[in-house]
């Protein structure tokens, strides 16, 4: 989610960072696709807490292990699994698509590290933005189009829910709620359950424990709905475990994952 990449890295799914200009771009246009190949080998997706309770319907929500954790839908168990896209990157099924997969290629981000403004970028190597006969012009003369405008508008509102995401994440470390995730899954006809680590969930023990007061700011905060769509929302690993197994993605016996 992070919109300010450190030096010699890319946020997921990014091949580039390129500024839009209508200097340099001023025959660009974008092109739609309803096909997304960086979705098919991808199993963990970024996603912003205002997602919350359209994702918690269709997939896990978890959160990312280490020092900065961030929310992510989990698509799949294993590392290069997606169970709701074929090869090509293409739904197979009803999903809510996370807004960090619809800006794609465009995005937000500071050009220096000392830049105060973020300016609109998009990722060059794409192959839906450039030079093309079809799409959708990114300029009318040396003014932004409607379309480039309305990425524009998207992006910001992208950051500004990224932006509470953050504080939401902060508030779950300094409550310490937040404990290393472990989920085992004992499959039919195999002796030894699969288990799956490497992520971080609410401590649901430490939940219960919290005193009144800190439950009531939750509560008026909007923390305590956004806690209770992740808990809810693990009920469905088993289910994508199962899609997994039907679709021939399934883990090997006796190979631990990590989500």
């Amino acid at each position: 989610m992070a919109t300010e990449p450190p030096a010699n890295t890319l946020p997921i799914f990014y091949g580039g960072l390129e500024p839009l200009s209508s200097t340099a771009h001023p025959n660009y246009k974008v092109r739609s696709s309803d096909t997304a190949p960086f979705l098919s080998n991808t199993h963990a997706i970024p996603i912003t807490i205002d997602e919350f309770p359209s994702i918690q319907r269709f997939c896990p929500i978890i959160f990312s292990s280490g020092e900065n954790p961030v929310p992510l839908a989990l698509m799949g168990l294993n590392e290069g699994v997606n169970v709701y896209v074929d090869a090509e990157g293409k739904l197979t099924q009803e999903l809510y698509v996370p807004a960090y997969v619809r800006r794609y290629p465009f995005m937000l981000a500071r050009l220096a590290p000392d830049a105060q403004e973020l300016s609109l970028c998009f990722d060059p190597t794409s192959g839906l933005v450039g030079e093309f006969e079809d799409g959708q012009p990114l300029f009318d003369g040396d003014k932004p189009s409607e379309a480039t405008n309305n990425v524009l508008k998207f992006c910001e509102e992208f950051e500004m829910s990224a932006q509470r995401t953050v504080s939401f994440m902060n508030e779950l470390k300094t409550a310490e709620l937040l404990m290393e995730g472990e989920v085992s899954i004992q499959a039919a006809g195999v002796e030894q359950p699969f288990v799956y680590r490497g992520f971080q969930m609410v401590n649901e023990e430490k939940l219960r424990e919290l005193r009144g007061d800190e439950l009531r700011k939750m509560n008026q905060n909007g923390m305590l709905p956004l806690i209770f769509a992740h808990l809810f929302s693990m009920q469905l690993v088993r289910e994508l475990f199962s899609r997994q197994v039907a679709q021939g993605k399934g883990p090997q016996p006796g190979v631990a994952g990590n989500a």
